[in-house]
């Protein structure tokens, strides 16, 4: 469809229409003119976006319901948004990840960052998870399923529905198989000498978390010879990364039964079961009673998840961030290290910073920060939008 055929919005006199046409992919609600005929396209529609002067700004997927009412999705409006278009940005995502690693086992496209705003997916071998999560993405995913078997040759495609993004856009939370099958059974994804357990039609988000990787491998440089307590451990995240680095011993601690399960099928996939152990449970109530037990560990791990997913929960997510490192600082030897990690992209890096420095310091400990990590070069990070810098790990030695 020619940008001639297309339907035009506009943004309104006030809008900032620079910053757009510097790089900023989104156009809110109050920016763009909701006239009758703009609130009456079918969520998902491609549409030629013009400043207030009427002068061409791109193309733009509309949801002219949701606060984010266009995603840049091009700045030349002669082009196609079609399969064409989903191949060569498809081509260029997995040109970086196929430099970076040396097994098919990453995120291949980062959202706005890899240029296809509100769309994720994750690569495990021959099956992609994709998390359309923009009503563009949704509209347009025969072709996005085409263009990705195309481009990588996996056989397995599947769509998880599940996250908050879908529901902001007025999308269903159903999941499906768009090509191929799902696994009859969760798949083994080794990293960082550690072996993981993927469940991707029943766990969280696509089935593991990949953003980590760098930091589980700097964590397993501290793990050699300590015993290792891995909080909100998920499938055994850090913990089983701190085996594989040499702890004698490590503890996951989560509230869900099914992950922990799978962290257990991880250790004994990696012959270290016999040094793995975990526990179920409230992570505050676990932290609070191994205090009281006595334990003490070289290497405390905590990943919460998003305890400040947008900027209304800030403070009170500041707040959890705090009372996390308060609870587990006491549980770290003396010379023993302490992870501290946020996913929250309303929690600026400062921000947290301080949260955590205040925890320690409410526990009585002294701390020197030794190393900062954030998410893996597989999630890469767009200058213009700082919600793709979510991912932060600060690395206390006590």
């Amino acid at each position: 469809m020619s940008s001639d055929t297309l339907p035009v919005v506009r943004l309104t006199p006030k809008a900032n229409a620079r910053a757009i046409r510097r790089g900023f992919p989104w156009i809110y609600a109050n920016e763009l003119v909701l006239d009758r005929r703009t609130k009456g396209l079918t969520p998902g529609t491609i549409a030629v976006l013009e400043d207030g002067e009427r002068k061409p700004v791109g193309l733009v997927g509309v949801t002219p319901a949701s606060k984010i009412a266009g995603r840049m999705l091009e700045r030349d409006t002669e082009i196609e948004i079609g399969r064409d278009w989903l191949v060569a940005k498809l081509t260029r995502a997995l040109e970086l990840r196929e430099r970076l690693f040396a097994t098919p086992y990453y995120r291949l496209v980062h959202a706005e960052a890899d240029g296809l705003p509100g769309v994720i997916i994750d690569r495990f071998g021959d099956t992609c998870v994709v998390q359309p999560n923009a009503a563009w993405a949704e509209a347009l995913l025969p072709e996005l399923t085409e263009a990705l078997a195309e481009v990588t040759g996996v056989v397995n495609i599947l769509k998880n529905a599940g996250s908050r993004g879908r529901q902001l856009e007025g999308l269903d939370d159903a999941d499906a198989v768009l090509l191929g099958a799902a696994p009859e059974a969760p798949l083994p994804v080794e990293m960082n000498g550690a072996t993981y357990m993927a469940d991707l039609t029943g766990g969280q988000k696509t089935g593991l978390f990949y953003d980590q990787r760098p930091n589980h491998a700097f964590a397993a440089r501290l793990a050699q010879g300590q015993r290792v307590l891995d909080v909100f451990s998920h499938v055994g995240g850090f913990a089983l990364a701190a085996l594989a680095g040499g702890a004698t011993e490590a503890l996951s601690v989560d509230g869900s039964a099914p992950a922990l399960a799978l962290a257990e099928e991880g250790a004994s996939r990696m012959g270290a079961a016999e040094r793995f152990a975990t526990r179920q449970g409230d992570a505050f109530n676990t932290l609070t009673a191994l205090g009281e037990e006595g334990e003490r560990f070289g290497l405390v791990i905590c990943d919460p998840p998003a305890f400040a997913p947008a900027k209304p929960a800030l403070e009170a997510g500041l707040r959890a961030y705090e009372k996390v490192a308060r609870f587990s600082a006491p549980l770290v030897e003396e010379g023993g290290y302490l992870v501290l990690c946020s996913c929250s992209h309303a929690a600026d890096l400062s921000s947290f910073t301080g949260a955590c420095l205040r925890g320690i310091g409410r526990a009585g400990r002294r701390a020197q920060l030794i190393h900062t990590g954030f998410a893996g070069p597989d999630h890469p990070l767009m200058p213009q939008l700082a919600e793709s810098g979510y991912l932060k790990a600060l690395v206390f030695r006590l």
